[in-house]
C-alpha cells in the first residue's frame, strides 16, 4: 500500500471552516482511499470566495522545511504528488525542487500538477509565477490548467474547438507533458455547456484528445478545482491499475489505444460525473437555505447578503460520500480532431 500514498501541495483552508483548498483534496482522495499527508502553502481563515479573510501565507522557507521535516522521519516515501495553489515564485521554486527529489527516488513520483494562476483572463498570483510554471511543467506526469491557463502556458489563445486542439497539442509539444486535460472551457457564443478536453500522448508524443461536453450548473461554488484534481488523480490511478499500468511510466498505455479508450478519458468520465451530481445537490441544498434562487450577480460584493450566499454555496462533500465514490452518472467524450 505504499504507493498508494499522496502529498497534497495546495492552498489550505481549516478543515472546521471550509471545504476548499487542501481540505477538499485530502477529503477526496482519502475517501478513495488514499493515504494523504498536506503541506499547505496558505493558512486562512476561510476560502477567497468570501472576499474577507484572516491568515497568512507560508514562505519557501517554510514548505521546504515541513517536507524535509517529513524526509527525517522517513514519511516521503510517496507514490503520487497533487500540487495546487502556490502563491509566489519562490514558493513554486521550493515545491519544484520537493517534486524533483520526490520524482528522482527508486520507482519515481506521479505528479498532477495544477497550475493556479488565474481564471477568466485574470492573474491572481504574481506575475512571477508564469515563467517558474514554465519550467517545471515539463516534470509533470499530468497537468490540469483551466482555459486561462492554458492559454498562458500554451501561447494559444482558446476560443474555438480547432484553437482548444491546437492549445492542447502546443503543450505536448512545448513540454513534453505526457498526459493533459483542460477545465472548464467556455466559448463566447451563448452555449449553455462547458467544456473539458483531455489528452494522452504517444510513445512518439502524438496526441490522443478528446473532449467532454459538460452541463453548466448556475451558481459560484468554490473549491470545484480542488475536487476535480483529487478526483482526476485518485480515477487516472484506479483505471491506471485497472490496464496495469500503474508501474508504467507516468501511467502510459500503449499507442495503439484510441482516444476514447484511454485510462484518462475513461477516469474523466467519472470525475465529471460525480462533480456533476455534489454540484447539483450543493445548488439544491443552498437555494433551501436562502429559501430562494439567488445569483452572485444580484448581491453587493462583501455584503451581509453576499457572505450568506457564500456560505450556503459551500460544496457538500460530506453529504455527497457515496455521489463522489461511485457515481450513477457518467459523462461520453467524443474524438477532438
Amino acid at each position: 500500500m505504499e504507493d498508494r500514498k499522496v502529498l497534497t501541495i495546495a492552498s489550505h483552508v481549516c478543515v472546521v471552516s471550509g471545504y476548499v483548498g487542501n481540505s477538499v483534496t485530502t477529503f477526496v482522495l482519502q475517501l478513495m482511499g488514499l493515504d494523504v499527508a498536506s503541506l499547505n502553502t496558505v493558512q486562512f481563515s476561510n476560502h477567497a470566495g468570501y472576499r474577507r479573510l484572516k491568515g497568512f501565507r507560508t514562505t519557501a522557507g517554510q514548505i521546504s522545511d515541513l517536507y524535509d521535516g517529513l524526509k527525517g522521519c522517513g514519511l516521503d516515501d510517496f507514490g503520487m504528488l497533487l500540487t495546487g495553489y502556490i502563491p509566489s515564485e519562490e514558493c513554486v521554486e521550493a515545491v519544484g525542487r520537493i517534486a524533483g527529489d520526490m520524482k528522482g527516488k527508486e520507482g519515481g513520483c506521479f505528479w498532477l500538477l495544477d497550475p493556479v494562476m488565474g481564471d477568466q483572463d485574470r492573474l491572481y498570483v504574481s506575475e512571477g509565477v508564469l515563467p517558474v510554471y514554465k519550467s517545471l511543467v515539463r516534470m509533470a506526469d499530468l497537468i490540469v490548467p483551466n482555459q486561462f491557463e492554458a492559454e498562458l502556458l500554451s501561447g494559444v489563445k482558446v476560443d474555438s474547438l480547432p484553437s482548444l486542439s491546437r492549445a492542447i497539442s502546443e503543450l505536448h509539444r512545448i513540454y513534453n507533458v505526457p498526459h493533459v486535460v483542460i477545465t472548464s472551457v467556455t466559448f463566447t457564443n451563448g452555449d449553455k455547456k462547458m467544456l473539458c478536453a483531455g489528452s494522452s500522448a504517444t510513445s512518439s508524443g502524438v496526441p490522443r484528445k478528446f473532449v467532454f461536453n459538460v452541463e453548466i450548473i448556475d451558481g459560484f461554488f468554490s473549491g470545484t478545482g480542488d475536487m476535480f484534481a483529487a478526483l482526476t488523480l485518485a480515477r487516472f490511478r484506479e483505471e491506471a491499475e485497472k490496464d496495469g499500468l500503474e508501474v508504467a511510466q507516468s501511467w502510459g498505455c500503449d499507442d495503439a489505444v484510441g482516444p476514447l479508450e484511454l485510462p484518462l478519458c475513461r477516469a474523466i468520465g467519472r470525475v465529471l460525473g460525480s462533480m456533476h451530481l455534489v454540484l447539483v445537490q450543493t445548488q439544491l441544498a443552498r437555494d433551501k437555505v436562502l429559501g430562494t434562487k439567488k445569483r452572485e450577480e444580484e448581491v453587493e460584493v462583501g455584503s451581509e447578503e453576499y457572505i450568506r450566499l457564500t456560505k450556503a454555496s459551500e460544496l457538500r462533500l460530506v453529504q455527497c460520500q457515496s455521489e463522489l465514490k461511485d457515481p450513477e452518472i457518467g459523462y461520453e467524450a467524443v474524438v477532438l480532431k
